[in-house]
């Protein structure tokens, strides 16, 4: 029998409730396992190291977040109901996780890890998010791994003015700011928002309070590593060989600082990689044929090594980019909307190199996206996707599903644009954008927000204010040196040290994400990095709204118009029929599209004028109450003595008194209405009781209202005869005239004979 294995805990009491990390309850084989629980939201992450894979020359870092449905008490609602492939949320979740932990591998690690958190119990009220990080740092920081955290990670919101430290799920919806903050104890990490136009020092006030409890987060994990932790693997980066670097840089001479230095990005590409070539041919033209590739990839990687340093030199030392600008200049812009046939809204944003084209397509509310995953929320009525095909680059590749970089970055540009978007009330489409990168040298996510922005005028979609966005970079150096660079292209992104995207409105932050590939940046370079965010981003602006600043007051004409009927919540059964038959027959006979809420809305939509028409009047016809006022175009189905019965509604009918059938007096209600004749009435009386309608033609023909008549103090004319008894025969009969019996009993004891009915 196997000794029994001794379990450690930790705990903390974080925003008023307990999170505790426990090593060696589950998953004995792991390098490390934990489990974090927080309320009761709990999470398993497990870590296993593995060898160099043969030639790798990168960090093979895998982080899978997988959910579990019975976690949230749910079964999966696909065919197969098992999980499938992972959910946007928990891509989203891998990558958010990821995002902190890499940097704190050392140089030249190259040995396989993987990192998989499995959710256990999600309890709806404290977000997994923040938990899968501080999982998979505690796994790793007791792994005995070479890993240098731990890492701590808080969720921070905004509401009443106040900032809050892992507020409520449910209390995100109503929170300003949707932040989550990384970070060992000296420096942050990681930062990922949503926010409602928060200005750039709230936005650095949310990520310094987040920081002081990431800091008391490492400190717990620190405490449970000394419970447990195995020792750590010691790892020595391989001697580079520095005479190689020098040998070439002096073959190169200036070539190397010529062919770097151009604005176009393909010339520059093109030049750079015809010296980098001549490099290899000449370090390699002496060598043994069997040695000629390991030594080629030497020399490549020491052309690498000297490329990188050219580039961030020149700008430490001479504020100088390889495209000729400064720090803080942003690149050519150009912008146009309109520029796609026939799609609902079209907006094309070029900065630079960077080109991306976004459509906007509206749909009705029954289109909006089916979340069958673990958040608080199941519909999306607001949905961005975003695609970067090969050629963007110059390239040819193979295409295939979205990757998660691609996920990522439509996610980024969706929550950018949440805080401007209209309230379903005012605007209940559904709303899809896709942006399509045409050409990518950098910052093609906020190109996108840009894109998105732009094309959601065009359609007409009413947002608050414009959104644009701008990426900022950083380059270190030695003795605590660095700069700011804005609107970074591809070669400073991967040559520098930081992605720093902000998006926002001219009121303020309204999306943030930052990655760095440094052990942590100083709040005095993000703050600067937020000003040269905010000049940057007002700077497109104004460039975009030189072109179009509000939505255009009409929809494209191949949108849907959507027309929002209130109906009875007691009709919604008689509307949507047996098995849905009824409002099926009406979709098929206007080909309109029809949504119904249980709260009685009902959305009709239709790029067809007619069709709509159509549409509403049958579902106003199935389900309309007749009101004092109204006015319907009625059939006349019954004549009586006393007056005609005209159908105004499916299945209701109102009865015309003859002293309410002309402005002057009738003494045979056939002399002016026929069986089978279309008539104008006006609703004068109903009888909630009974449900009897009294109509009047009077009323059409002299444009009397029915204000007009209460003020008058005209009494409402009875379902009755005419004659004297008239009024007790209407009560026992006449509005019964939809049957015959009760229509002759009702005549019969009134004043007025019924003359022989006619056969049709």
């Amino acid at each position: 029998m196997s000794e029994e294995r001794q379990v450690h805990s930790v705990s903390a009491e974080i925003a008023g409730r307990t999170l505790t990390i426990t090593a060696n309850q589950f998953a004995e084989q792991a390098d490390g396992a934990v489990t974090v629980r927080y309320g009761d939201t709990m999470l398993l992450a497990t870590v296993v190291g593995g060898g160099a894979r043969e030639g790798a020359d990168f960090f093979p870092l895998t982080i899978d977040y997988e959910e579990r449905m019975y976690s949230a008490g749910k079964i999966p609602g696909n065919f197969f109901k098992r999980e499938g492939k992972p959910t946007t949320t928990a891509i989203l979740t891998s990558r958010l996780t990821d995002r902190p932990l890499r940097p704190l591998f050392p140089k030249g690690y190259y040995n396989e890890v993987q990192v998989i958190i499995t959710t256990f119990s999600i309890d709806m009220i404290n977000d997994p998010g923040p938990l899968a990080i501080i999982g998979a740092s505690a796994a790793l920081a007791i792994s005995g791994l070479p890993f240098k955290g731990p890492v701590g990670a808080v969720q921070m919101g905004h509401l009443d003015g106040e900032l809050i430290t892992n507020p409520f799920m449910a209390d995100l919806e109503h929170s300003r700011l949707d932040l989550v903050v990384a970070g060992t104890k000296d420096a942050v990490l990681m930062v990922e928002a949503g926010a409602y136009e928060l200005t750039e020092d709230e936005m650095l006030e949310g990520v310094i309070q987040g920081h002081a409890v990431c800091k008391q987060l490492c400190d717990l994990q620190e405490q449970l590593v000394a419970l447990c932790g195995k020792p750590k693997q010691e790892f020595v980066a391989p001697a580079v060989d520095t005479s190689l670097e020098e040998s070439i840089a002096a073959y190169m001479g200036n070539r190397l600082r010529e062919a770097v230095n151009d604005r176009n990005k393909m010339v520059r590409d093109t030049d750079t990689q015809k010296l980098k070539d001549d490099v290899i041919a000449h370090f390699t033209a002496d060598e043994p044929e069997e040695e000629v590739e390991a030594r080629a990839k030497a020399v490549s990687k020491a052309f690498e090594a000297l490329l990188k340093e050219e580039v961030r030199s020149a700008i430490l030392n001479n504020d100088l980019r390889v495209d000729g600008r400064n720090p803080r200049e942003i690149r050519p812009i150009s912008v146009d909307v309109g520029v796609i046939p026939r799609v609902h809204g079209s907006g094309l944003f070029t900065r630079g190199q960077t080109q991306v084209l976004t459509i906007t397509t509206l749909g009705s509310p029954g289109e909006e996206q089916r979340l069958d995953d673990l958040g608080v929320e199941t519909t999306k009525r607001y949905i961005h996707h975003y695609n970067f095909p090969p050629f963007s680059t110059g390239e040819a590749k193979r295409l295939g599903s979205p990757r998660r970089r691609d996920i990522g970055h439509g996610a980024l540009a969706e929550r950018s644009l949440y805080a401007v978007l209209p309230d379903e009330n005012e605007f209940p489409y559904t709303m899809r954008l896709v942006s399509e990168v045409l050409s990518s040298n950098g910052s093609s996510s906020m190109a996108s927000v840009c894109g998105s922005s732009l094309s959601l005028m065009d359609a007409g979609v009413p947002i608050k204010r414009p959104v644009a966005g701008v990426a900022m970079g950083l380059i270190t150096g030695e003795g605590g040196k660095w700069k700011v660079l804005t609107d970074i292209q591809g070669l400073e992104d991967a040559l520098g040290d930081m992605d720093f995207k902000v998006a926002g409105t001219s009121e303020g932050v309204t999306g943030l994400q930052m990655d760095i590939k440094t052990t942590g940046i100083t709040y005095d370079i993000m703050r600067q990095a937020f000003a040269q965010a905010r000049d940057g981003r007002l700077f497109i602006l104004d460039k975009m709204n030189a072109v179009i600043s509000t939505a255009r007051e009409e929809l494209a004409a191949t949108a849907p118009r959507i027309i929002t009927l209130q109906i009875p919540v007691e009709k919604i059964g008689a509307l949507i029929g047996p098995g849905g038959k009824t409002i099926r027959s009406i979709i098929e006979a206007t080909g309109a599209t029809i949504d119904v809420e249980d709260d009685g809305r009902v959305f009709v939509a239709t790029a067809d004028g007619e069709a709509a028409k159509k549409a509403v009047a049958m579902v106003e016809g199935l389900t309309r109450e007749a009101k004092i006022g109204d006015v319907f175009l009625g059939k006349v189905v019954k004549i009586m003595p006393f007056g005609a019965f005209v159908n105004i509604l499916p299945g209701k009918d109102g009865m015309v008194h003859v002293s309410e059938l002309a402005d002057s007096r009738v003494e045979n209600v056939e002399d002016v209405v026929q069986l089978g004749d279309e008539i104008n009435v006006m609703v004068i009386d109903v009888d909630r009781v009974n449900g009897k309608i009294s109509l009047s033609r009077r009323a059409i023909l002299t444009g009397e209202s029915a204000e007009d008549r209460k003020a008058a103090g005209a009494a409402p004319r009875s379902n009755g005869g005419g004659g004297p008894r008239g009024d007790r025969g209407g009560d026992r009969g006449g509005f019964r005239g939809d049957r015959d019996r009760g229509g002759d009993r009702g005549g019969d004891r009134g004043g007025d004979r019924p003359r022989p009915r006619r056969r049709d």
